[in-house]
């Protein structure tokens, strides 16, 4: 049985790291035998969750690092960003009404619903001060 492949990137919690950050997990998505429609939304899933650590874990703080694995195994393509800034609190996040949002122009908040929407799995863990985005998408 084969092993898991595994790869990672490590930077600093900056949206000027984000291209890196999309290529890398483009390249390997690509490289796994994806289409580029299923490499674009797994891209623009780690765009989303990326810029979510940067924005509302780290506040903007472009000391703190993220960590961005991918693993792929079989037909499974797995991301992993973690981080060590404030934790999201699942349990008190509310789908958005995206009819009502594009009605009232309202710009953000989709983050998590698009993730969701884009990838096959997603899980978040929090375990001590290390926080961590799963996302998972079939091949």
């Amino acid at each position: 049985m084969p092993s898991p492949k595994q790869h990672t990137i490590i930077v600093c919690a900056s949206t000027e790291r984000i291209s890196d950050v999309r290529e890398f997990v483009a390249k390997h998505a690509t490289n796994f035998g994806f289409s580029d429609e299923d490499v674009h939304d797994i891209r623009l899933a780690v765009d989303e969750a990326y810029t979510n650590v940067v924005k509302h874990a780290y506040h903007y703080d472009n000391s703190k690092k993220v960590e961005v694995t991918v693993k792929t195994f079989r037909n499974e393509f797995l991301v992993s960003i973690s981080d060590e800034g404030t934790a999201f609190d699942f349990a008190s996040y509310k789908e958005p009404n995206i009819e009502e949002r594009i009605m009232l122009r309202k710009r953000g908040g989709v983050g998590v619903y698009l993730i969701r929407k884009l990838m096959d799995r997603v899980e978040y863990r929090t375990s001590g001060r290390q926080n961590e985005i799963l996302m998972s998408k079939k091949r």
